[in-house]
């Protein structure tokens, strides 16, 4: 009777000991997706004063949008946390859209092939940052998941593992994302 006791003693140990290995290896593919993110979004503020200036150069007079695009920029760089972050990168994609859309209303800012490859740029960095949010938002859910099912449940949270929160680009931004790219020739 006491051999079987302390087998499941024994037991229970070992399986605490992997339930807990486990949930260190998903907080760490949750930590190593949000700095996925970070990457990205240096990509994107990297991008955004060189866009600013060749802007600059074609509608010197737009300085309000050109200034609501640096004042984005800055509180985006500032911004921490998961919920800080896609708050200000939401401000900022909207700023950068105004910005975007000056090269309709000037034709030789359009034909620029500065402003042209910024533009590609910016839409390839757009694309990896939607790739990287959905890794991350991913690597949470799973991470959520895990110590907020049985047996995990029971320790997760005095071992210190907390729900983390997603990066949601909000409802504006979500609608903005969904709705197929309109080609026109």
């Amino acid at each position: 009777m006491g051999w079987a006791v302390l087998g499941i003693v024994v037991a229970v140990i070992f399986y605490a000991i992997y339930v807990y290995n486990g949930l260190v290896g998903l907080r760490q593919r949750v930590n190593q997706a949000f700095a996925d993110i970070d990457v990205q979004l240096k990509q994107r503020h990297d991008l955004i004063p060189n866009l600013v200036e060749t802007v600059k150069g074609y509608a010197a007079h737009e300085k309000s949008t050109l200034d609501a695009v640096i004042a984005a920029r800055n509180a985006a760089q500032g911004a921490h946390g998961p919920a800080a972050q896609a708050a200000a990168e939401q401000q900022l994609s909207g700023a950068v859209g105004r910005l975007l859309a000056l090269g309709e209303a000037y034709p030789d800012l359009k034909a620029s092939a500065n402003f042209q490859q910024l533009q590609v740029d910016l839409g390839n960095v757009e694309d990896k940052l939607a790739a990287a949010r959905r890794f991350f938002n991913n690597a949470v859910s799973e991470f959520n998941a895990s110590i907020q099912a049985f047996p995990a449940v029971l320790f997760a949270a005095s071992m210190g593992f907390a729900p983390r929160e997603f990066f949601d680009v909000g409802p504006e931004t979500r609608s903005q994302i969904e709705v197929a790219p309109t080609v026109k020739f």
